[in-house]
């Protein structure tokens, strides 16, 4: 099975997927370009798929396995002396195995190649140049979070001489020393959780930390407390919108806490980054959309006094200061000619607004980056 399993991830990346689904009793099935697509192949058994797991998984990860019925994990082939490295996630359904293999792009993304339209890149920049502060990165699962988070980590490693700490479940992006030391730790074989790895990391004299994500209240704590204490904090969550993001942050916590949260993050809170991944117009791939929120005094307040509802009005008024709602990169596009109206729209916070915009607006071609100059 393991050389199959070779030859498949070999077809994957050829055909640009992004992931790859192995199910008992179905056939194997790519992602690519967003869509699902089953592979002309016979269908796996059980068998099939327990012997892939355990040519992929060490004796640690099994035993685990066997107590929490799901285990995640990096897997790094050599296919034809080519090096590959995946994300792996290995669970069970209605009593059988089940694989999902996420293909990372080893070559990172550069934020110059993301998407940014052209201001709000160089307002990024500026950002993770800070040298305290919160930025956490959100959208839906498979919109490219961790992509963004490693061209922001790529962006300080070869501009500036900083130790980055990064934390994570598994390790996706492995990054070369280039001007900054870069501390790499994955749960389960570097630490035992993300609170404990990000206490950890304040005695280890950190510039920038990367916590792959927040996803309890423990690790929002501790992820609140090193950037209140003088570190550069990225980091990502499961939420779509800056202002749903700062809801979400905060509804974690307990009422008699809120009050204090929220002044923390009124204090703390750099910025929002929030992505969506939309079919390209015409030809292969993906592209994202963007909308950014970025800290000022009147956002603060909002977010102190329990208003984060008017949150999106900043993000129209302040778009000279580096923000973007999503629905404006969305027309811009569309009007770009990059995506569809259809796809546009579909992803848009107000697609009548946004309907209604695009109704009366003609179609003009002009380059990716070319807005916001």
């Amino acid at each position: 099975m393991s050389f199959q399993l070779n030859q498949l991830i070999e077809l994957a990346v050829e055909e640009g997927a992004s992931d790859i689904h192995l199910r008992c009793n179905e056939k194997p099935i790519f992602r690519i370009d967003g869509i699902i697509r089953i592979l002309e192949m016979a269908a796996l058994t059980d068998e099939d798929i327990s012997e892939c797991i355990k040519a992929i998984t060490t004796e640690k990860l099994m035993a685990l396995f066997k107590v929490t019925h799901e285990i995640d994990f990096a897997y790094e082939p050599e296919i034809n002396g080519k090096k590959y490295r995946l994300r792996v996630n290995v669970f069970t359904t209605c009593g059988h195995y089940g694989i999902v293999m996420r293909i990372i792009n080893e070559d990172t993304f550069t934020l110059d190649n993301l998407g940014f339209p052209e201001f709000q890149l160089k307002k990024v920049k500026e950002l993770i140049q800070a040298p305290r502060g919160l930025i956490v990165v959100t959208g839906p699962t498979g919109s490219g979070k961790s992509t963004t988070l490693a061209a922001m980590v790529d962006y300080i490693n070869k501009n500036f001489s900083k130790h980055i700490i990064t934390i994570e479940d598994p390790i996706e992006y492995v990054y070369q020393r280039r001007r900054s030391i870069i501390t790499q730790r994955e749960l389960i074989k570097d630490t035992a959780s993300f609170q404990k790895a990000l206490s950890g990391a304040l005695r280890q004299d950190p510039d920038v930390i990367l916590v792959g994500e927040m996803r309890d209240l423990a690790t929002i704590e501790a992820a609140i407390s090193a950037a209140e204490t003088g570190h550069l904090v990225l980091s990502t969550l499961h939420t779509t919108g800056a202002a749903r993001t700062v809801e979400r942050i905060i509804d974690v916590f307990q009422d008699s806490s809120k009050a204090l949260v929220r002044t923390q993050l009124a204090a703390n809170l750099t910025a929002v980054i929030s992505q969506v991944l939309l079919r390209k117009k015409e030809g292969k791939g993906r592209l994202p959309a963007f909308e950014i929120m970025i800290h000022t005094d009147a956002i603060a307040n909002m977010i102190r006094e329990n208003k984060t509802f008017q949150i999106s009005n900043e993000l129209e008024v302040n778009q000279l200061l580096g923000m973007i709602p999503l629905d404006k990169h969305l027309f811009q596009l569309w009007q770009s000619g990059h995506v569809s109206k259809e796809e546009a729209l579909s992803k848009a916070v107000k697609p009548t607004e946004l309907e209604n915009r695009i109704q009366f607006t003609p179609v003009r071609k002009k380059g990716l980056f070319g807005f916001g100059q």
